[in-house]
Formats: structure tokens, C-alpha cells, sequence
């Protein structure tokens, strides 16, 4: 699994907490920046991320900012995405068994660095469980196709 993963000025802490996860687990990734802890614009950051996972080129994505919100709106806008915004386990597990999110956000101001690794975790190893759940999805598809 290639994973991409971003944060803006609120996130970069909890993005290198999540690097140093994705190293433990032996998956690859590419870090999308940003690289400084002055104020920039979270689109600049989440929509190259969500172009990325979208085209294929990598198989999901996470994002982090202050709270995540904006990070998730952004991703939402690119076709094919489907970015949720986590801030607890249960969710993360849901997002992936229920909806094959293909990319995460959260919020560093929302949660600390110890149940981000969790969250991130366990939507990185939970698999999506198909059946009920693909023509739900299949409508969420066609509708991006009109």
C-alpha cells in the first residue's frame, strides 16, 4: 500500500507522528509538505494529495490540519475521493469497513499525536466489507459520473 499524506501549518506534528507510524508498518509513502509553521492555505495541500489517490497513483491518502475540516472539504471536491474526518477509533474502523474511504483527515487541534497513530492504524489495516455497502457506493460513483 502507497500512502500520500499532507498537512498544512496546524497539522505538522501529528504528520510526523503518522510518518513515523507508516514506517513501523513497512508501508511506503510520500510526505506533500507543508514544510513551514506559518499560516498557508490548506487547498494547496489536500487537493495534490487527493489528485494523487483519485488517479491511482497512490492507494489512499491522509491529511492534517487544525481541525481537519477544511482538509476534508477540499479532498471531497476531487472525484473518486472519499475523505473522512476522523476523530476516534470507532469511526476510522466504520469509514473503511462501511464506505472505502480512501483518504482520512483529522484535526491536531481536536485529538493528541497518541490517538492519531490509533486512528491511523486501524483505518489503515481494516478492510472494506463490500456487499450491502458497494450499491451505496456505486450511487455515490454515478452520481460523480454526471
Amino acid at each position: 500500500m502507497k500512502i500520500a499524506i499532507a498537512s498544512d501549518h496546524g497539522g505538522i506534528n501529528i504528520r510526523e507522528e503518522i510518518k513515523s507510524l507508516l514506517e513501523e508498518l513497512g508501508l511506503q509513502y510520500e510526505d506533500f509538505g507543508c514544510e513551514c509553521d506559518t499560516s498557508v492555505d490548506y487547498p494547496d495541500y489536500a487537493l495534490p494529495v487527493a489528485e494523487k489517490v483519485a488517479s491511482g497513483e497512490f492507494d489512499r491518502g491522509i491529511l492534517v490540519c487544525g481541525t481537519g475540516i477544511g482538509m476534508s472539504i477540499a479532498a471531497n471536491k476531487v472525484s473518486g475521493i472519499r475523505c473522512a474526518l476522523v476523530h476516534d477509533v470507532f469511526s476510522a474502523k466504520a469509514t473503511r469497513q462501511h464506505n472505502d474511504s480512501n483518504m482520512l483527515a483529522m484535526g491536531e487541534r481536536v485529538i493528541g499525536p497518541g490517538l492519531a497513530r490509533e486512528i491511523a492504524k486501524v483505518w489503515l489495516t481494516t478492510d472494506y466489507e463490500g456487499g450491502r455497502h458497494e450499491n451505496r457506493l456505486n450511487k455515490i460513483k454515478d452520481y460523480e459520473g454526471k
